[in-house]
């Protein structure tokens, strides 16, 4: 398909535009376009005659306009982080036939909004619309692992830790330890912590502000989460999670 040179130098325009360099001057923008300052100037016309560009009239230099952050609005407002992570969810449980979930937070609990059935068919527990316990769950350890400390802090005010199974955490020491070992391998384990016989594993899910809005799990029997499992799931899992970010608009860096 061939490349349509002018749109793409106007494009390329607009991504010099950063939070470092909100305003650029016309011989800058031509100076690393490598272009002549006629042909960037009317291409900048036209950015700014369309409201994507505005021209600064205290400096006579150029910024990003409001038309981008309308359009970008538009975009963000109509991502549905169910119908994104839908595909890529479906895919990994064909590869691995394990059963998994996509949960949200919602006050001091995790939300089931998806399940995807894996074909062992062994997870009865789970289905949309219940609720999941943030500490012994491993989408719930997630949602909260990944979160700004005033935010962990308002969660686990008051917090009652419900002894599930043999395994559950059942007090706020040893539970922030455990998102602290989260935050390290960038993951969380549920071993029979919220069900007995099952495990999971958990990765967050960012958005375009660089925060978690939701977190996946693949749940299996315990017997099958063994060392091998670990070291084959864990970087199909990642790559499924960065994924599913970048849709939702995640870049490396973003706060």
């Amino acid at each position: 398909m061939p490349i349509i040179q002018s749109v793409e130098r106007a494009l390329k325009i607009l991504d010099l535009f950063n939070e470092f360099e909100p305003e650029l001057k016309i011989t800058e923008i031509s100076n690393r376009m490598h272009l002549n300052k006629s042909t960037v100037h009317s291409l900048l016309k036209t950015l700014q005659e369309h409201g994507y560009i505005e021209k600064v009239s205290e400096n006579g230099k150029y910024r990003l306009g409001m038309k981008l952050f309308e359009r970008g609005n538009f975009v963000i407002y109509n991502l549905d982080i169910r119908s994104v992570a839908r595909k890529d969810l479906l895919e990994l449980s064909r590869k691995t036939g394990h059963t998994l979930h996509l949960v949200i937070l919602e006050g001091k609990e995790g939300v089931y909004i998806d399940k995807v059935e894996g074909t062992s068919g062994n997870v009865q527990y789970s289905r949309i619309g219940r609720r999941a316990p943030v500490h012994s769950s491993g989408v719930g350890k997630t949602l909260v692992a990944f979160r700004k400390q005033e935010e962990i802090d308002a969660i686990l005010d008051g917090y009652h830790f419900e002894k599930r199974t043999a395994n559950t955490l059942t007090n706020k020491p040893d539970f922030l330890k455990e998102l602290e070992r989260i935050r390290e391998r960038g993951y969380a384990i549920d071993r029979e912590e919220n069900e007995p016989g099952i495990s999971c594993l958990a990765f967050p899910i960012y958005n375009h502000t660089g925060e978690v809005t939701a977190a996946f799990s693949l749940s299996m029997p315990t017997p099958q989460l063994n060392d091998k499992q670990l070291e084959q799931l864990v970087p199909m899992m990642r790559q499924t999670a960065e994924r599913i970010s970048k849709q939702m608009g995640y870049r490396q860096g973003a706060s």
